[in-house]
């Protein structure tokens, strides 16, 4: 198994508990807070599961901001980078999990391989900039409206790398 770090930006908890639930899951225990990593707690790995919420009108998670100067000044290259976001697809429908595209587009350039898309069949959302080609970049968790699903996705976009791991 690959060397494995979880970094999420939670601003009221719910995205935290995502982390912990998937490092519970893989067994992994470097999880850290976006707010806080440093350019020694990213370099050491090989894969990066990165974990934001979307607030207001589908902007980045605040711990993120500084987050992604640290992921930038890291070298990502040749490291697999899968995404997660939590959002509510029924109050923001029409941004439903936007910051990982947000995230995604950070890390544009730096070399990292992004891996872990899953089907957006059976959302319920408008619209959402972290669809591609009919596909989420990564976990779509809804913990508002749809907590009974979280589970299952996160065990199903896992599945979808786990080749990666």
């Amino acid at each position: 198994m690959k060397k494995i770090v979880i970094i999420y930006g939670s601003s009221t908890g719910t995205t935290q508990a995502v982390a912990e639930a998937i490092a519970s899951r893989l067994g992994v225990k470097d999880v850290f807070d976006a707010a806080t990593i440093t350019k020694g707690q990213v370099e050491p790995y090989d894969v990066l599961i990165l974990g934001t919420s979307t607030w207001g009108d589908g902007e980045l998670q605040d711990d993120w901001y500084e987050g992604v100067k640290v992921l930038k000044s890291a070298s990502l290259a040749g490291k697999d980078v899968a995404f997660f976001g939590c959002g509510d697809s029924m109050a923001y429908s029409d941004t439903f999990c936007n910051g990982m595209h947000l995230l995604k587009e950070e890390l544009e350039g730096t070399g990292c391989n992004f891996i872990g898309g899953i089907s957006a069949d059976g959302y319920t959302f408008s619209d959402s900039t972290s669809v591609e080609n009919g596909e989420f970049i990564g976990a779509a968790i809804d913990e508002s409206n749809e907590s009974d699903k979280t589970g299952e996705r996160i065990d199903n976009w896992l599945a979808s790398f786990s080749d990666r791991l």
